[in-house]
């Protein structure tokens, strides 16, 4: 098992960061925050805090990975620098979603597919959001039961969604499994039922494009403006029918091919992978099937999003392919959920705000001893990284907020003193001007407990970051995280939150740790 780093080694301060006097008048205003907002050459200068903001090695980082870490390292510690922690965002919900579906059909989710970011960021937070492209950020905290521990969350929040009337159009790819074990129920007759609905909430400027894949892959349908071709869309999406093996690779090749073909100026131009990720036949290996995803994604802006159906589901893959694609992953089980993604969320959030974004929390070693971030666990990037725009981050759009938390012990006896900073670094969609925006805590301003003072957010986030905690627990790679309840302690905590706010997605956590906890028990 791993321990937590310690953050006592003060580092001396670099050189002072140099402002882009000409990206410097494009950064966003009117952002709601009381944090500053800066552009940066890449490498050298301070954060907005003062704490070094070392150079990077160049484009691969100081091991050539381009910033990525290998699937078999454990990243359950502070990374280096000590002070720094710094990962790309990411907006997917799919471990929960799948989570939940597991619960539901009487059995625990395996833990290497509980990723605790994603549990987090299923539930949408109220933070202030900001008047124009970008980002807003709030950080608070509050203390918990284990002496000198807290949890502290870093919050960030892009404008709200457009009106539908207001977007740019889009020019839909569908890449649509149609494999053997797609016939299941609740697989390809739920894909085929919001498909349908989603084709007549679109708009007459929107495009799609349909691809099928089996045990080969075929173009039913190329780009089609909406315009007078509903009926032309409807009679290619009941044509779906189940067939043979899962060439997934097959599939996404002719998926991006014909995305390019009908790529779209003006427009946004994304691939819609549905499917339950398990593929058997033809190209089976992930690094190459991941390698066109990113190849396309480089070279077109092409994004993609994975939509995860099926009991039986390869996660992994999912969430490799969309981390590769610049995009985010979903999982959906009910023809209601299915709707929801097809029919609101895609047509609201196919405009991008941010291209690859970053995250950096720099923690004060004079007032922190120890931290962790919890999840993000291969969405980390290293820390000289994080003003490389040549570092792939994470693409965000409207109507999004997303959710780091952080376990953090301060020094012993510490009540006052700066904490941590928060800054995020994203690139404009169209221009790729770089831009950031932060925001600091002080030791004071954590809340006295965490159950009883604290927002109810970030109770929300705490209830779902020790519900994934639980569910991994047997996976000896983590350290629980500090004062962890039960989970009948956790499910009363729930159900508390339920008196004050009557929510769905509420419910649905309290009726998954109850059924995790039948099952644990």
């Amino acid at each position: 098992m791993h321990r937590y780093r310690s953050t006592g080694t003060t580092r001396r301060l670099t050189t002072a960061l140099l402002a882009l006097g000409t990206a410097g008048a494009l950064l966003l205003t009117g952002c709601g925050q009381s944090g500053q907002s800066s552009d940066s050459k890449k490498g050298g200068g301070r954060t907005a805090d003062g704490f070094p903001a070392p150079a990077p090695d160049g484009p691969d980082g100081p091991d050539g990975q381009n910033g990525e870490q290998r699937d078999d390292e454990s990243r359950d510690i502070a990374p280096s620098p000590d002070h720094l922690s710094t990962f790309a965002l990411d907006v997917d919900t799919a471990s929960y979603g799948y989570a939940r579906r597991t619960l539901e059909d009487g059995s625990l989710p395996d833990p290497s597919t509980v990723r605790p970011e994603e549990f987090i960021n299923s539930f949408r937070q109220d933070y202030e959001r900001p008047d124009g492209d970008g980002f807003s950020v709030t950080v608070d905290g509050a203390r918990t039961k284990d002496d000198d521990w807290s949890l502290v969350r870093v919050g960030l929040a892009t404008r709200a969604a457009d009106d539908d009337r207001e977007r740019p159009p889009a020019a839909l790819t569908f890449v649509i499994d149609v494999s053997g074990s797609m016939s299941e129920p609740g697989r390809l007759d739920l894909a085929k039922d919001a498909l349908g609905t989603m084709t007549d909430r679109l708009r007459d400027q929107d495009s799609v494009a349909l691809v099928t894949f089996s045990d080969t892959a075929e173009t039913v349908l190329p780009m089609t403006r909406l315009d007078d071709n509903r009926a032309r869309i409807h009679d290619a999406v009941d044509s779906l029918e189940p067939a043979d093996s899962t060439n997934l690779g097959a599939g996404v090749e002719t998926g991006y091919e014909t995305a390019v073909e009908g790529l779209r100026k003006g427009a946004t131009n994304r691939v819609v992978l549905l499917s339950d990720a398990l593929a058997n036949t033809g190209d089976t290996d992930a690094d190459t099937i991941l390698e066109r995803v990113a190849a396309e994604r480089r070279e077109h802006g092409i994004t993609l999003f994975g939509v995860g159906v099926g009991s039986d589901y390869g996660d992994a893959l999912m969430e490799r392919l969309a981390d590769k694609g610049d995009g985010h992953t979903t999982y959906v089980s009910t023809e209601k959920e299915a709707e929801e993604v097809f029919c609101e969320q895609l047509p609201r959030h196919v405009d991008l705000t941010a291209r690859d974004a970053k995250a950096q929390v720099a923690f004060d070693p004079e007032t922190v001893e120890e931290f962790r971030l919890i999840g993000y666990d291969n969405r980390q990037v290293a820390d000289e990284d994080f003003r490389d725009d040549s570092v792939d981050g994470g693409e965000v759009g409207p109507g999004h907020t997303v959710t780091a938390l952080y376990a953090v012990r301060t020094r012993a006896g510490t009540e006052a003193g700066h904490l941590a900073t928060a800054t995020v670094r994203w690139l404009d969609p169209d221009s790729r001007t770089p831009h950031e925006e932060s925001e600091g805590i002080e030791a004071s301003a954590l809340h006295g407990d965490l159950w009883s003072t604290a927002p109810r957010g970030l109770q929300i986030a705490a209830a779902a970051a020790y519900f994934a905690d639980a569910l991994r627990r047997d996976d000896t790679r983590w350290t629980d995280l500090p004062a962890g309840p039960t989970l009948g302690e956790l499910s009363s905590r729930v159900r508390e939150l339920i008196r004050y706010r009557e929510d769905k997605q509420l419910n649905d956590l309290s009726d998954a740790i109850e059924a995790a906890r039948t099952l644990m028990d």
